[in-house]
C-alpha cells in the first residue's frame, strides 16, 4: 500500500520512493520517476545520482553536515532530515539551515520518528512534509493551531498561517 503523508496541510499519497526500499525490493531505481537517495550514496555515486533522469531527493541522517549539499543543492526537489528517536533534534537545525542559509525551496520532509506533538515546531523550522504514523494523520492537522502566538523569530515556512508577534 503506498505511503500517505502530510505535504502543505494536506494528507497526500506520497509519489516519492525511498532507494534503499526500492533495493531490497529488487526494484529497478531507472524507471522510478521521483527518487529519495541516502546522503552518504549521493555523495560516493554522485555522478550516478546526478544523471538519474526524474526527480531526485536526498535524505539526511542526523549527523551529516548540511554543507555537503551547497553547490548542489539545486538540483534535489526534496530533502529529508531523519529523525531516530524522539530525542534526537538535530533534523530541526538542518531543517533551519536548508530554508535559511541555503535558501531551499523545494519539499523539505520529516522522516522517521515524526509525532503529531512535533508538527508545530517542525513547521517552523521549515517542513512542510510530515511522514506519520497512519493514526495520527487523521488528526494531524489540529497541531498547526496549537499556539497562536510567537515569542521568537522562526521560519515559519512550514506553516500555512501568520502568527501573532508577541
Amino acid at each position: 500500500m503506498p505511503r500517505q503523508l502530510l505535504r502543505n496541510g494536506q494528507v497526500v499519497t506520497d509519489d516519492w520512493r525511498y532507494l534503499l526500499e526500492l533495493e531490497a525490493a529488487g526494484v529497478d531505481t531507472a524507471i522510478v520517476p521521483a527518487l529519495i537517495v541516502p546522503l552518504a550514496r549521493w555523495t560516493s555515486e554522485r555522478d550516478h545520482w546526478a544523471a538519474h533522469p526524474g526527480r531526485l531527493g536526498v535524505v539526511l541522517q542526523p549527523a551529516d553536515k548540511v554543507e555537503q549539499l551547497g553547490d548542489v543543492i539545486e538540483r534535489f526537489d526534496l530533502i529529508a532530515a531523519e529523525f531516530p528517536g524522539p530525542t534526537d533534534g538535530r533534523g530541526y537545525t538542518q531543517g533551519r539551515l536548508l530554508r535559511e542559509r541555503y535558501r531551499f525551496s523545494g519539499e523539505l520532509r520529516a522522516a522517521g520518528y515524526v509525532r503529531r506533538d512535533q508538527l508545530f515546531y517542525l513547521a517552523r523550522c521549515g517542513f512542510n512534509s510530515f511522514e506519520l504514523p497512519d493514526d495520527q494523520l487523521a488528526t494531524a492537522m489540529t497541531a498547526f493551531e496549537t499556539f497562536s502566538a510567537e515569542y521568537q523569530p522562526s521560519n515559519d515556512e512550514g506553516l500555512r498561517r501568520t502568527l501573532e508577534h508577541r
